[in-house]
Order: C-alpha cells, then sequence, then structure tokens
C-alpha cells in the first residue's frame, strides 16, 4: 500500500498555512502545486506535519500536493503576474466608474484559474454587487471581493519591519492577537505609538510575543510600594528590572540602590503610602 505523508504548506497572497497530504515527502523549501479548498495554488512546503507542528495550527485548511512545480509551471506563475497588473488596473477604474468609497489594496489570480480574488479597505460596508458583475464581464473569471484590516495589509504588501528582518505577520504567524500599551508599559518600552508601531500603523507584534515572560518575571518581584528585608536592611520597593529580576529599592536612610531578587530576604507587606500603587 502506497505511504501518505502529511506536510505544512503556505499558499496563497495571505500566506496561509494549510495540511497537505502527498505520495512523497518533500524538503522544506520545495515549491509545489497543490489542491486547496479554492483551486489549484502556488505553495511552499515548510515542514512534515509533525506533532508539534500541527499543534501550532488553528483549523487548518486541508488539501493536497499535486507535484513539485515545473519549468512550465514556473512560466505560467510569470504570465499570471503580468495578467494580474493588468486586472488591477482594471479593477481600480471599475472602482471609480462605480464611484465606490473603497481602496483595491492587491489582487490574487488562481494557478488554476477558479477564481480572482480582490483584497481592499473601506472605513464602512460597501455595496459592491454591480462591481462584481463588470469584473466578471471584463475579467471572464469567478470574483470574490475581501475587504480586510490595516494588518492584514501589511501582511499583503509590507516587506521587512524596523528590526531588518521579514514582517513576522508575513512570515510565521497565522492569528492576529490584539497587542495593547499594557505590554509595551509592562516591557518598558517607548509608549510614543509612532516608535512601537509596525509597518500596518498598529503596536507591533512582537511586544505580545514577549508578554507572557514578562508577566512571568514580574510574578516573581514584589510589588512596587511593599515593602522588604534585604541583606542591605528594610526599604520601599521603587521599581523593577523585570528581565534583570532586579528591584529598585529606597532603603530607611533615604538610600536608592537596585537589589537583585536573590538579595530578598522576605517581604514585610505594602507600605500605607504605596499600597494603592500595585504593579505597573
Amino acid at each position: 500500500m502506497e505511504q501518505i505523508y502529511h506536510l505544512v504548506v503556505r499558499y496563497g497572497a495571505m500566506r496561509v498555512l494549510g495540511l497537505f497530504s502527498t505520495r512523497e515527502l518533500l524538503p522544506r523549501g520545495s515549491e509545489v502545486i497543490a489542491r486547496t479548498v479554492r483551486g489549484l495554488e502556488h505553495g511552499t512546503v515548510l515542514s512534515p506535519a509533525t506533532p508539534a507542528a500541527t499543534a501550532q495550527l488553528h483549523d487548518a485548511d486541508r488539501g493536497e500536493v499535486i507535484r513539485l512545480l515545473t519549468a512550465d509551471d514556473r512560466h505560467r506563475l510569470d504570465q499570471l503576474r503580468l495578467r494580474m497588473r493588468q486586472e488591477y488596473a482594471i479593477a481600480q477604474r471599475l472602482v471609480a466608474e462605480h464611484r465606490l468609497q473603497m481602496q483595491l489594496v492587491d489582487i490574487e489570480h488562481l494557478f488554476g484559474d477558479e477564481r480572482i480574488v480582490l483584497y481592499f479597505l473601506a472605513e464602512k460596508r460597501i455595496d459592491f454587487r454591480e462591481l462584481v458583475r463588470s469584473l466578471a464581464r471584463e475579467l471572464q473569471c469567478r470574483i470574490e471581493l475581501r475587504q480586510i484590516g490595516v494588518r492584514d495589509e501589511a501582511k499583503l504588501l509590507a516587506d521587512y519591519g524596523d528590526c531588518g528582518k521579514p514582517v513576522c505577520c508575513n512570515t510565521h504567524m497565522t492569528v492576529m492577537l490584539p497587542v495593547t500599551m499594557r505590554m509595551a508599559k509592562l516591557q518598558k518600552a517607548t509608549l510614543d505609538p509612532a516608535k512601537i508601531s509596525g509597518r500596518c500603523g498598529r503596536l507591533k507584534c512582537c511586544l505580545r510575543f514577549e508578554h507572557e515572560v514578562y508577566e512571568e518575571l514580574q510574578a516573581k518581584l514584589p510589588a512596587v510600594g511593599s515593602r522588604i528585608l534585604t541583606r542591605k536592611g528594610q526599604g520601599r520597593v521603587l521599581d523593577h528590572e523585570i528581565l534583570a529580576q532586579r528591584l529598585l529599592v529606597e532603603f530607611e536612610d533615604g538610600r536608592r540602590l537596585p537589589v537583585h531578587l536573590s538579595e530578598v530576604l522576605t517581604s514585610l507587606g505594602a507600605h500605607s503610602d504605596t499600597a494603592m500603587e500595585g504593579r505597573p
């Protein structure tokens, strides 16, 4: 009986991750033509679908790898890229003709010609039924319009982040979880939104990546405002250095010194003047 393997494959303009069956165990980076829930698409093999890999995927689509990318397939992909430029121009013209308050972001023409997907931004709900009919007449293909948010726009168009690496939303991220200013405050990042925002204009996703570690380490430290007994004497906690596991302590004689957690002998409870400060 022929053995069936399973791979994690990334495909589509939105770089979706899916679980795909194959009759050949292909190495990472292999370019393939795969059958997805939408039709035939170009994809890239990321890894075997091990339990550890599949645990990172949430409600992953499933499909089948048809073949490794051939020279003819690559030539067709080049032709489709040229066609998509023309189709994008046509779509922009029709959006203007229909006077719709929407911004066309990107266009995706599936490898198997099953459909053309147009991604757009809009501040409110858009009735694009007439636009779809016009597009279908001109492009002679099934049309799908998808309204996206600014984080999805970055996923489609952004290249590199401030760190010099490809943006996370365009590489390994599968779920766009919310990021809050509280996470930035806990990590003592600058609170200037312009300096901690990504290509999408929203707070950087890397703030969330490290948040759990900061919370875990902060939980080991006495709360800001509490009184502690150390080898240097009694004092009040003024601030935390979470990653270094150090405290800024004001001692009874007025000295303010950094103290490592290992030097804390016991916690004496909250100071009456600072009990309401709590942790940041």
